[in-house]
């Protein structure tokens, strides 16, 4: 299949992960990965097998999806399948006798990998990790306007569900009227389980809503994103029913700082953990070092986690395009916990928030 019929974005998705696979020496490639083959194809469905050889993309799918195939991606080669098995996917495979066949070891079950080794014999399967993550980690236009306007609807739910918070309503309660409202602006989901910790359950980083209450003069905790479009946001932001107290009021204008300081430490060319050292060297200096155990930040897009890692040792040079989070955070046992997160863009010349809300 040549190439010039595929439209954009997905034909110059397709010629980057086809010249990967020439640098690798791979005349083919499987992608697992539901993402991954929503972002090479527009493919939406839940099965799905994407094999691309240099000059053809072949969708393995079942029944359930056929005019979703032919809707979605119809320059692709649309194959049904009526078994999902090793040998079902080998039969495709063989049809064009490949010799080395790369796959993302991340994406495979030890049992699909030792079923499908077996069955392409003489095919070679040849680990290929990151082949197209590492691809996805610039967004184009398209993607950022995604991301915006997914940011757009994570903020607008927050505003009305921030007027309607008051003490006596529940974690769970606030949960779930914040994924109630993001989908009616028109989400398809929330991003990831949402998070709200009330009082003393902020200072668990990934807190579970439960039974907590909220009570006056108590913080409560949101991280909360949307998905619109398959793109995603992540977001945290603070709530204060009544005064603050002292001690959290002080970690509070700390915590403040310290995503500052990350955000004024991004730009191109900068290392990803020069900007968590950046953020993270404010919390340290004032003597909460101990109470911040997590990375500042991670890329968002397809995924709510995504490379790069904003963290410490990791290498990685921001690029133009790239959608990361800032959020670092204090957590005292006990007592409660601060994070402030926001959604930044690098831009040729910095850095351009993508959040508005205030903090």
């Amino acid at each position: 299949m040549a190439s010039t019929s595929i439209p954009m974005p997905y034909r110059e998705r397709v010629q980057r992960v086809r010249t990967e696979m020439r640098r690798r020496r791979l005349d083919g490639y499987l992608v697992q990965n539901r993402m991954d083959q929503y972002w090479l194809t527009g493919f939406t469905g839940e099965d799905g097998f994407v094999l691309v050889t240099r000059r053809a993309v072949v969708l393995l799918t079942d029944g359930r999806f056929d005019e979703a195939a032919s809707v979605e991606c119809p320059w692709a080669k649309k194959v049904l399948r009526k078994q999902r098995t090793p040998e079902r996917n080998a039969r495709e495979l063989k049809k064009y006798k490949l010799a080395r066949v790369g796959f993302d070891p991340g994406h495979f079950t030890v049992a699909e990998h030792q079923g499908l080794r077996k069955a392409v014999r003489p095919t070679q399967l040849v680990p290929a990790a990151g082949l197209i993550l590492d691809r996805r980690i610039t967004k184009d236009e398209g993607e950022v306007a995604a991301i915006r306007e997914a940011i757009r609807v994570a903020e607008k739910a927050f505003v009305k569900v921030q007027r309607w918070i008051k003490p006596g309503l529940t974690e769970r309660d606030i949960a779930a009227r914040l994924g109630y409202e993001m989908q009616k602006l028109g989400a398809q989901e929330a991003s990831f389980p949402t998070i709200v910790a009330c009082g003393a359950n902020g200072s668990l980083p990934h807190y579970e809503p439960g039974d907590g209450v909220v009570r006056k003069n108590e913080g409560v905790l949101i991280d909360w994103g949307a998905r619109v479009g398959w793109y995603v946001s992540d977001l945290t932001r603070m709530v204060w029913p009544g005064s603050i107290p002292r001690e959290i009021a002080t970690i509070q204008r700390i915590v403040k700082e310290a995503h500052d300081a990350g955000i004024a430490a991004v730009r191109p060319g900068v290392r990803a953990t020069d900007v968590d050292r950046a953020a993270r060297r404010v919390i340290e200096k004032a003597g909460f070092g101990r109470h911040f155990d997590h990375a500042t930040g991670h890329g968002i897009g397809l995924d709510v986690h995504e490379a790069p890692r904003v963290g410490k040792g990791t290498n990685t040079k921001l690029l133009p395009g790239m959608v990361i989070t800032i959020e670092p955070g204090i957590y005292l046992p006990g007592k409660g916990g601060v994070r402030i997160e926001s959604d930044v863009l690098v831009t040729d010349t910095g850095y351009e928030v993508l959040s508005t809300l205030p903090y």
